[in-house]
């Protein structure tokens, strides 16, 4: 099953429907970022019936959601976790960075961002179009030290994109559920792909 962390954001809906219609929708869970249980999830990962985890966009600071937060650090290690708009900063901020005030506060535009075809990316060009919707950002300068590697940047430099250098943990700025996004499908169909295999693996 995929878990899909709800931040109360309109852009859920979307992001649920893309992931259901990947895997059906009897093997779709959405939990509000104030409702899961930690514990239960763990179970569900020992069984073997947790296959991926997806952090919605919402709005706040990653500090204002700790139990979230908590959640990749336990159970990022085993799980593979795609963390999205705040989603990705709650991964920066759990392994370390910074995520303060972006250059620009973009609200509901697009911008161009370039990546490294791994991943997420992977069969999908560079640069792309993405919809961006975020006034926050994972600070670039503090990637250098933690487990993060940049994967996607904006034409300013801004982090767009970061993967942990061990874990599969993979986090975007911007929204591949909007339709406002070149290859955002692709992108969630990669993620899906790649949890089910890194299950079977597992």
């Amino acid at each position: 099953m995929f878990v899909v962390i709800d931040n109360y954001d309109s852009f859920t809906y979307n992001l649920v429907q893309y992931v259901m219609t990947l895997v059906g929708e009897e093997r779709v869970s959405v939990y509000r970022n104030d409702e899961f249980r930690l514990d239960e999830l763990s179970e569900k990962k020992k069984s073997g019936e947790l296959e991926g985890i997806i952090i919605s966009p919402g709005p706040g600071h990653p500090k204002d959601i700790p139990d979230v937060v908590e959640l990749v650090r336990t159970l990022g290690a085993d799980i593979p976790v795609l963390g999205i708009c705040l989603g990705h900063q709650v991964i920066g901020y759990a392994f370390g960075c910074e995520v303060k005030n972006a250059k620009e506060v973009v609200h509901g535009k697009t911008r161009k961002c370039f990546h490294d075809g791994k991943g997420i990316f992977q069969g999908i060009p560079s640069p792309i179009n993405v919809m961006r919707y975020h006034s926050l950002i994972v600070d670039r300068d503090t990637l250098a030290g933690s487990e993060l590697i940049l994967t996607a940047q904006s034409e300013d430099g801004e982090v767009m994109g970061l993967r942990h250098k061990r874990f599969p943990i993979e986090g975007v700025q911007f929204h591949p559920e909007s339709l406002f996004t070149d290859h955002g499908f692709e992108m969630i169909r990669n993620f899906v792909e790649f949890a089910k295999s890194f299950s079977v693996r597992g």
